[in-house]
């Protein structure tokens, strides 16, 4: 199973060639990632981080970028766990165009954090179950 959504190509996005600046893909990553959590594994960032005092950084990031996306473009992310470690999740996001054109290509590597210690935990038992779901494997 995958999480899927869409992304609409904001003027914000762009740089003065009308493209997607390639930093702004790690904001819409962030973004697919936190929407996730919320929608799907049902922790938001806002339980997540100020209520149980648990981050999920990015620790690893490997992305190619396939084809550029333009403005007024809607992009179709996708999310699918790779694999679910003791304290980390691969992850593999995909975003691509209206035809399914793959756009761009990313591997990464969450891990849960305490905050107050600024060190890595092991991911919580009902968090872990519910991220299952969308293991490839």
């Amino acid at each position: 199973m995958r999480f899927q959504t869409t992304l609409p190509i904001r003027f914000a996005h762009c740089d003065p060639a009308g493209i997607v600046f390639y930093p702004r893909y790690f904001e819409m990553m962030n973004g697919v990632v936190e929407d996730w959590c919320a929608q799907s594994l049902g922790w938001s960032f806002h339980e997540m981080h100020l209520v149980r005092g648990i981050g999920l950084p990015t620790v690893h990031i490997e992305t190619d970028f396939i084809k550029p996306s333009q403005l007024g473009e809607t992009l179709h992310a996708s999310l699918q766990v790779q694999k679910i470690g003791g304290a980390s999740v691969h992850l593999e996001l995909q975003f691509c165009g209206a035809d399914d054109d793959l756009r761009v290509k990313v591997q990464l590597v969450l891990v849960t954090m305490d905050l107050q210690k600024h060190r890595a935990i092991a991911i919580p038992e009902e968090l872990k179950q519910r991220m299952q779901p969308y293991c490839c494997a």
